[in-house]
C-alpha cells in the first residue's frame, strides 16, 4: 500500500515536471496584428513635399516617439522589432538535445515634418542579428 501511494505521488510529480517545461512563446497569440511598418509600405505611401501628418498617422498609427530638431521641425520616430526563434527539442528522456538559435529583426523609420506639417525627409534604418 505504501508502495503504491509513493508510485502515485512520484507519478504526479513527474507529469507536473514534464509538462512544466512546455514552453511559452511571448507575443505568440492570435490576436497579434500585423504592422504596416516595412520599407515596401514606406516608399510607395510616403512622397517628400506631399504626405500629410494626417496621412502618416492613418497608415501608420501614432509615432512612439516626437521630437523637435535644430530647426524646429517636428520629427517622428517609429519602430518594429521581431524577434523569431528556430529549432529546439526537449526530448530530453529520448536522448535528445535541446537546441534553439533566435533572431532579432529591428526596423525604424523616423520622418521631419515641414512646418506646414508635410513630409520634408524621412530615413529607414533596419538591422538583423
Amino acid at each position: 500500500m505504501k508502495t503504491n501511494r509513493l508510485y502515485l505521488s512520484l507519478s504526479i510529480f513527474c507529469f507536473f515536471l514534464l509538462t512544466a517545461c512546455n514552453s511559452y512563446k511571448y507575443g505568440a497569440s492570435d490576436a497579434t496584428q500585423k504592422s504596416n511598418l516595412t520599407f515596401g509600405v514606406v516608399k510607395s505611401k510616403i512622397e517628400k513635399g506631399k504626405t500629410s501628418q494626417t496621412e502618416i498617422l492613418q497608415i501608420f498609427g501614432a509615432p512612439n516617439l516626437t521630437t523637435k530638431n535644430r530647426s524646429n521641425n517636428e520629427v517622428w520616430s517609429y519602430n518594429k522589432m521581431s524577434v523569431s526563434s528556430k529549432g529546439g527539442s526537449s526530448a530530453f528522456l529520448d536522448g535528445g538535445r535541446a537546441s534553439v538559435s533566435s533572431s532579432s529583426q529591428s526596423f525604424d523609420l523616423i520622418i521631419t515634418f515641414d512646418e506646414n506639417d508635410i513630409v520634408l525627409d524621412y530615413s529607414v534604418i533596419s538591422s538583423s542579428y
